[in-house]
């Protein structure tokens, strides 16, 4: 027995010797929540504090054990009340001190108590009675599962949680600490927080911690900090004061999210609106181009407008399938049939060639060489009349560096040979071709038309990456 119990056991010794009207009187306006019972457990007397922590009060002389309304083991299974520590103590005769039980009110409302019953004695020893304090610890069980929910979370988080003194020693570090900076647990408590800061940055840390000092909190610091392999990483920090029960700040806690993804797809949104604004710049002079030839080549205001309409809207097809393909490039295939599709059926198109994925600016120039070949064929060729045919045919050279491509038509309505230099011819001849870096040829004759391209690939086929 220590000296706390022997100090309670001189206690009730004394409240035993007094006359039973003074001992009432004490325990009755004691702050604890006090009963007794008989040997055999009948209550005989509770104070106001027990009948408040109750809920109700008892009957004296007839209730046993315990004035609760119902009562439940610490998992919250029920509990019967010949098994609480008040019974278990007198039917064995031993003091069963520290035992824990939930107390049900009438209201429903829940208690968690220690229970800490007494055995009373005659003058002979033998047991007459007990008497019970119970003592309220729902604050501390509710602070008990607060701190261990708050370690479930802080161990499942995927952000690194981390708690450093004010001198900067690591003092605790969660599963997500080890698995964006590489470091164990192990390997981190005890060392300095500038482990994990790259030398050009360590200027940073005594500016956060002077923050932390003066009670301030740090919200959404982006900066970038150091794996364990050395790589570096982009990291948003929010710092918090830790403060002790004085209210004075002893240290500080660090919250590290990895936005190394979200930096990476701002760069990727940056160069793509690079790359957009330079092709849309590109458009502009190509749209400019085709105004200026169209408008030198004919005199009708409304021939005008159709021409420039409808190659505007060939571009625009070209657009949309480099939008689709967020400005990667598009196929061959998907743009012939693309810019096929206002004239003719694309089964009357054979297309033939290996797989090549257009750059961007391929796309656009070949779209309108493409445009320029159908509108014809639609005025006065294969895609005119139900007959003929029309081949695309495309390969790279055996030095896998030159690439190159055919338009032909035959069997179809008889060709009209023209030698007027118009806007269409100027397109496949000089154009595209020297948009691409190449050559192009238009060929006709009573039977058929034949524009062939000849052009480095490395103006043609997009980067694989």
């Amino acid at each position: 027995m220590d000296i706390s119990q022997n100090n309670f056991a001189s206690s009730l010794s004394a409240l035993h010797d007094m006359d039973s009207h003074s001992r009432d009187s004490i325990l009755m306006d004691m702050p604890a929540a006090v009963y007794t019972t008989n040997k055999s457990g009948i209550i005989t007397f509770y104070n106001r504090a027990a009948a408040a922590f109750w809920g109700r009060n008892p009957r004296i002389g007839e209730d046993e054990w315990c004035g609760s309304w119902k009562l439940y083991w610490p998992d919250g299974t029920p509990m019967r009340h010949d098994e609480c520590p008040m019974a278990v103590s007198l039917r064995e005769e031993q003091e069963v001190r520290g035992g824990e039980a939930i107390a049900e009110r009438p209201d429903g409302s829940r208690v968690n108590f220690l229970a800490s019953p007494v055995l009373l004695r005659d003058m002979r020893g033998e047991v007459v009675g007990a008497l019970n304090v119970l003592l309220d610890v729902s604050a501390q069980k509710q602070e008990e599962e607060i701190a261990q929910r708050l370690a479930a979370i802080v161990e499942s988080s995927d952000d690194a949680i981390v708690s450093k003194d004010l001198s900067g020693i690591i003092r605790s570090w969660n599963k997500g600490a080890e698995r964006i900076f590489g470091y164990t647990e192990q390997e981190m408590i005890g060392r300095s927080i500038t482990t994990l800061i790259p030398p050009e940055r360590l200027d940073e840390e005594p500016g956060i911690v002077e923050r932390i000092r003066q009670g301030e909190r740090v919200d959404h610091y982006e900066t970038i900090r150091r794996r364990k392999d050395g790589s570096r990483i982009h990291v948003s920090l929010t710092v918090s004061p830790v403060k002790n029960a004085s209210g004075r700040v002893i240290g500080a806690s660090k919250i590290a999210r990895d936005i190394s993804d979200k930096k990476e797809s701002e760069e990727r949104i940056l160069m793509l609106m690079r790359e957009v604004n330079h092709r849309v710049k590109n458009q502009y002079a190509v749209i400019l181009s085709m105004i200026r030839e169209t408008s030198s080549r004919t005199s009708d205001n409304a021939e005008f407008e159709q021409q420039v309409r409808e190659r505007i809207m060939a571009l625009a097809r070209s657009h949309d399938l480099l939008v689709h393909a967020t400005w990667r490039g598009a196929t061959i295939s998907d743009l012939l049939t693309a810019q096929i599709k206002p004239f003719s059926d694309e089964s009357c198109v054979i297309m033939s060639g290996p797989p090549i994925v257009l750059q961007p600016n391929a796309v656009q120039y070949l779209g309108i060489a493409f445009h320029e070949l159908a509108t014809n064929s639609a005025k006065y060729g294969v895609f005119s009349a139900e007959r003929g045919k029309v081949s695309v045919d495309w390969s790279v050279g055996d030095d896998d560096k030159t690439f190159y491509l055919a338009w032909t038509e035959s069997d179809g309505p008889p060709v009209k040979v023209r030698n007027t230099q118009g806007f269409g011819k100027l397109v496949l001849e000089r154009v595209t071709p020297l948009s691409l870096g190449g050559e192009g040829i238009l060929e006709q004759t009573p039977n058929r038309i034949v524009w062939t391209l000849r052009a480095p690939m490395a103006n043609i086929e997009t980067a694989v990456t």
